[in-house]
């Protein structure tokens, strides 16, 4: 009866972790997801040898730390690949630039340019060898 008590009170704190709140991270999600499967493995195992509660307890630990590793892993994949598209966001706005063209009306019409290498490269695929003028771009964009 022992044994069946503590796997009973076991499953309530493991249920009671998985259901306490939303996982924000991998590492927490993997944590939970972890300690459900050594509880699972270790009840298993420690029925196997004598004290199924023991073995829920110690395969819950070791299901907890390994998820979590695992969980964290992932979320470490998940910045470096957030930051590298910031860093590229960043790239792309840094190599545009935008020409403001005063049209015939009084209105602005804005160009934007996007450098490639030493180049500059037009809204229609126009290349220049420098940063565009506004008497360069009204021809094609303005009126």
């Amino acid at each position: 009866m022992k044994n069946l008590s503590t796997i009973c009170l076991t499953l309530v704190v493991v249920f009671g972790l998985l259901f306490s709140g939303g996982c924000e991270t991998k590492a927490q999600t993997g944590a939970v997801l972890g300690t459900l499967l050594g509880v699972g493995v270790g009840a298993l195992v420690g029925g196997s040898v004598g004290d199924v509660g023991a073995g829920a307890l110690i395969g819950g630990a070791f299901g907890a730390g390994g998820g979590y590793r695992v969980g964290n892993e992932g979320d470490k994949k998940d910045a470096k690949e957030q930051t590298a598209y910031e860093i590229n966001q960043l790239r792309q706005e840094t190599n545009t630039l935008m020409i403001n063209i005063r049209n015939s009306n009084g209105s602005i019409t804005p160009v934007m340019i996007r450098r490639q290498g030493i180049n500059y490269i037009g809204p229609k695929g126009e290349l220049y060898y420098a940063i565009p003028t506004e008497e360069q771009l009204k021809p094609i964009y303005g009126f």
